[in-house]
């Protein structure tokens, strides 16, 4: 069977059969649209100056579970003083919050986020440890 089959419902729907390679390959045309769509759509937001790129290099710092305002820290080309300046803390505490020794209150963490212009939750996200395996 290598054609379609054109039918019509009790009910008026018009319906079609079609071999499964036929099917599959719209499936996978209807896919590519869509990847299509999103790129052009990216593209589109990032020449609109709405969105940027970020680097592998960061991408994979943020991946691998270092602290986030250090990598946008980074990113935006900051050191720890001049953010804290920027975002009306110290420098001390932009530290502390960098190697984990305080989390940062809501009001701080959204300024920095202000300053590094991101979205908060780039600086709150959470990731799951593995379980850890001590002792067995």
């Amino acid at each position: 069977m290598n054609t379609v089959t054109a039918f019509k419902t009790p009910s008026g729907d018009e319906m079609v059969v079609l071999p499964r390679a036929e099917y599959e390959t719209l499936v996978d045309m209807a896919e590519m649209a869509a990847d299509v769509a999103a790129y052009d759509e990216a593209k589109r937001r990032i020449a609109a100056g709405n969105d940027e790129r970020v680097p592998a290099e960061f991408v994979d710092r943020l991946i691998d579970g270092e602290n986030p305002i250090r990598v946008w820290r980074d990113f935006r080309g900051l050191t720890g003083k001049e953010l804290a300046n920027l975002a009306g803390v110290s420098a001390a505490y932009i530290s502390e919050m960098e190697t984990g020794k305080k989390e940062g209150s809501l009001s701080v963490l959204k300024a920095i986020a202000k300053v590094l212009r991101i979205d908060l939750d780039h600086l709150v996200w959470v990731h799951e440890e593995s379980p850890s395996t001590d002792g067995l």
